[in-house]
């Protein structure tokens, strides 16, 4: 599964290109294979990103605009998705991924699954 980030290379708006910046670092750190996909460089990109954010994504008026994040043709959110994921340490599973052995999302994981079943052989 390929990571898609459809991004604005020209966008005129600092807080946007914070905002991919931002994600882009973050995948980047942590080895998760992304694409960048520019709908500012390819009317295609454009296109196809604008129609794929679900109805209830898009903001009431205007486009969706950039970041936002897709695993292959899922939408998994825009970047204030993104940054609450980051916060709660569930970055893998707003992606829909697995989280690495070793990571805080897979120890969290483990420890809500032991305090759930009451399997604390889990945590070994």
């Amino acid at each position: 599964m390929v990571i898609h980030v459809y991004i604005a290379s020209s966008s005129g708006s600092t807080a946007i290109k914070k905002k991919q910046q931002d994600v882009l670092c973050f995948l980047e750190a942590n080895k998760i294979g992304f694409e960048e996909k520019d709908i500012a460089a390819n009317e295609e990109n454009r296109k196809w990103m604008r129609e794929n954010v679900p109805e209830d994504s898009r903001p009431p008026t205007g486009y969706p605009l950039p970041p936002q994040i897709f695993n292959e043709s899922q939408y998994r959110g825009d970047y204030d998705a993104f940054f609450e994921a980051r916060e709660n340490n569930a970055v893998y599973a707003f992606l829909g991924l697995t989280a690495p052995p070793g990571s805080k999302e897979k120890w969290s994981e483990t420890l809500v699954r032991v305090l759930v079943t009451g399997n604390r052989h889990a945590l070994l």
